[in-house]
């Protein structure tokens, strides 16, 4: 035999498969024991886990936190004092008042002072919406008020929204800046700061009807039926001075004094005239002249004073009517609801 030759070899006969795999194969499959019921049972509740602790597969990275969430009152005071020399023009609302919000805005951009504007937002959303239109001009200060029941009128909520002014307006003196509140139910015709004249503590506006001269006292008026002036805590211009802090810290100490209840529904207006009575000969204070910032109730009720005075009107506030939709309705009665046809100049555009 060749070394390169192999020996032939029969292929293996087909019943030598050993009997014992034979039998194997052919007899009946059982189940593996890992597919019984109490396992299925098992597994179908540990998915059911998984699925629960797990809706939408691994956790994914969270979203960024707002910047705005931490922006303070100190750096929002000093980048819009930053713009006016010194002087803040505050404002404060919640979600439902946006709408005035921007309509007073038009107005105040207007005039060349909007870069100085300082809006406290008084719910978290309010505050985002603002500054995503217009970064840095809004600011919270906790804790935030329900922002659902801030705006209704003589409620609670309302109460405690209006009550938190003379805090914020204390903080902003505390750091040093001047400042002219507004409430946005108002609008400009005209830069006011023209008409805030002399060196005084306070500056603000009357609250009554009744016609005064045009050249009337700017002292502070004497007191009515109920004790104490009318003066309208809607605007409101302060120096950084001491007679300014200590009108607010007692301003502040009359809110606890009188505090909102059912029978007693107060407002922030009433405790600001106690305070301003009780400081008096303490606070320089300054009436403006009615004729350029007229009351509501004289202005959009007394056609033949409007008339008269018309191209002294420096600053209209909407008073004296309650309701949204009657504001806005008066308003565009008498052409002053700008965010219809004019939104573009608003700095938050169409709200």
């Amino acid at each position: 035999m060749s070394l390169h030759q192999r020996p032939h070899q029969k292929p293996p006969a087909t019943d030598s498969v050993p009997a014992s795999a034979a039998a194997a194969a052919s007899a009946p499959s059982r189940p593996l024991p890992l597919l019984t019921l109490p396992y299925l049972f098992s597994l179908l509740a540990l998915l059911l886990l998984l699925a629960l602790l797990f809706p939408w597969g691994p956790p994914r990275p969270s979203a960024p936190a707002s910047p705005w969430r931490g922006y303070t009152l100190r750096e929002a005071a000093a980048f819009a004092a930053g713009a006016g020399n010194g002087t803040v023009v505050l404002a404060a609302v919640s979600g439902p008042y946006l709408p005035f919000l921007s309509n007073w805005l038009i107005t105040v951009r207007r005039a060349g002072r909007a870069d100085q504007v300082l809006v406290v937002a008084e719910d978290y959303d309010t505050l985002e919406r603002i500054n995503a239109a217009w970064p840095g001009h809004a600011v919270l200060v906790p804790p935030a008020p329900d922002a659902q029941v801030a705006h209704k009128f003589g409620s609670q909520g309302f109460f405690n929204f209006t009550s938190r002014r003379p805090r914020h307006l204390l903080q902003i003196l505390e750091l040093g800046y001047s400042v002219m509140y507004n409430d946005v139910d108002m609008v400009w015709l005209a830069d006011p700061f023209p008409y805030i004249v002399g060196d005084h503590d306070v500056y603000f506006m009357d609250d009554m009807t009744p016609v005064k001269p045009l050249d009337h006292s700017h002292e502070l008026p004497p007191p009515g039926k109920k004790g104490r002036t009318y003066i309208c805590s809607c605007m409101i211009f302060l120096r950084p001075t001491e007679g300014a802090k200590l009108l607010l810290r007692k301003w502040i100490e009359e809110l606890k004094e009188q505090p909102w209840s059912k029978k007693q529904k107060a407002n922030d207006q009433p405790a600001f005239n106690w305070a301003l009575n009780k400081t008096a000969g303490q606070v320089d204070v300054y009436l403006l002249p009615q004729s350029a910032f007229p009351t509501g109730g004289l202005y959009f009720k007394n056609k033949t004073w409007a008339k008269e005075t018309k191209g002294k009107h420096v600053i209209i506030h909407n008073n004296y009517i309650t309701g949204f939709e009657k504001k806005i309705k008066r308003f565009r009665d008498h052409g002053l609801w700008f965010v219809d046809e004019h939104s573009d100049e608003s700095p938050l555009g169409r709200i």
